[in-house]
């Protein structure tokens, strides 16, 4: 398993340096692509940016959040999304309302009679 590997090492000088080598940052950024402008990215592309995202968007705040993007598809939707715990809550109220209205015909009804 013994390899022997040779490392080459070039060093510049000051002056050369900078000839050499390129120095601007035009590299460390990628250039938007007609792929990915305002008009051109379909609904599946958004959900591969947003699932790509998803943990570096912030969970509260008034734009660019996930609080944001439930209100707005909430708006768009008619309404709140409910959860199933929601639904179940909201269904035991109605349930105790009615029972509620119930025992008060029913002392209403007894009341008057005597």
């Amino acid at each position: 398993m013994d390899q022997e590997v040779k490392l080459v090492k070039e060093v510049y000088g000051r002056n050369t340096y900078t000839r050499v080598v390129d120095t601007s940052f035009n590299e460390l950024y990628t250039v938007v692509t007609a792929s990915f402008a305002p008009g051109n990215v379909s609904v599946e592309v958004f959900f591969d940016l947003y699932n790509t995202l998803f943990f570096q968007i912030p969970a509260m705040g008034e734009v660019n959040s996930h609080e944001y993007i439930v209100k707005r598809s909430g708006e768009y939707l008619g309404g709140g999304v409910l959860t199933d715990n929601e639904r179940a809550y909201i269904d035991e109220i109605n349930s105790l309302r009615q029972q509620l209205l119930e025992a008060n015909t029913n002392y209403l009804s007894l009341t008057n009679i005597v």
